[in-house]
């Protein structure tokens, strides 16, 4: 084999001759050279092609756990609002259980006073009455407890109202006893008087007891007369609302005086027998706009 030389100036340079091994040496290194070249570049586009495929995949991994935890995020509110769900029907529950109980030691007609009935509301059918599964769902149950609180709110005050002034016109109306202990020596209306022995009408109920023992205010009010007179004796009255006022006399002392106020239980006076008395006792009576009236029925209305 012969290869000519050719030098830059594109003028022949000299003339190499080759045998055939050399020939055949030099086939076999072009070969080579190639075959290392190929290599290479196949080996570069792998790199290549590896890389961006860890890129992909690194990008995807990202997203993934962007996406898990937005999940994790919503399972989280949904858990939240479960959870104040919850809490809100066991005070809906306690509610209507604080209520019943209040209509019930108030004596009112629970017709009136449904706590465990929910307010009015219309709409379509629930296809499935199952616990709420989106957000959505939470805040429709949500927007419906909130409206059963208005509800037991609106219900427990009106019914406080009512318990208030039960309270207060217990306070102020005249029930009970006069004293802790004693009995009743004399009724009201007709009897033969214990001094002439003639029928003449008694004006209030009598009740005996331990000399000095306290004589209690039955209801609330303002001391309008607290002094002496020829009949009475020492004696107290009491005004109280609508127009009813009470009087306790034969008082040993009394002990409040005209202008002070006073409370349902109050001592108010001790019991003696001063004035037109034979013995230890407490008149009583109870007087409407002026008029005595049987003091019986209050006494029984405690």
């Amino acid at each position: 084999m012969e290869i000519i030389l050719i030098s830059k100036s594109h003028r022949a340079g000299g003339r190499l001759h080759l045998g055939a091994m050399g020939a055949i040496g030099l086939c076999g290194l072009a070969l080579a050279l190639g075959a290392a070249l190929g290599w290479g570049g196949y080996r570069m586009g792998l790199n290549a092609q590896s890389d961006a495929s860890v890129t992909l995949d690194a990008a995807i991994e990202r997203q993934r756990a962007a996406v898990q935890e937005a999940i994790r995020d919503a399972e989280n509110d949904l858990n939240a609002l479960a959870q104040r769900l919850g809490q809100m029907q066991a005070h809906v529950i306690r509610l209507d259980a604080l209520g019943a109980r209040l209509v019930d030691v108030a004596k009112l007609d629970p017709g009136e006073f449904a706590f465990e009935s929910s307010p009015g509301r219309g709409g379509p059918a629930d296809v499935a009455a199952r616990q709420p599964q989106t957000e959505a769902d939470f805040l429709t149950q949500l927007e419906r407890l909130a409206a059963q609180l208005e509800d037991r709110e609106v219900k427990l005050r009106a019914l406080e109202g009512l318990l208030m002034e039960g309270k207060l016109q217990a306070k102020v109306h005249p029930a009970g006893r006069p004293i802790a202990e004693g009995w009743m020596s004399s009724h009201f209306g007709y009897r033969n008087d214990p001094y002439s022995g003639r029928r003449a009408f008694h004006e209030g109920i009598d009740f005996a007891g331990r000399f000095a023992s306290e004589i209690r205010a039955v209801a609330a009010g303002v001391v309008v007369e607290a002094g002496y007179e020829q009949g009475y004796g020492n004696y107290v009255e009491i005004k109280h609302a609508n127009g009813y006022a009470t009087r306790y006399a034969h008082n040993k002392k009394n002990l409040v005086k005209v202008g002070e106020t006073v409370q349902k239980g109050q001592p108010v006076a001790l019991m003696g027998s001063t004035g037109r008395s034979t013995g230890p006792h407490v008149h009583f009576e109870v007087l409407h706009n002026g008029k005595p009236v049987n003091p019986w029925k209050f006494v029984r209305a405690e």
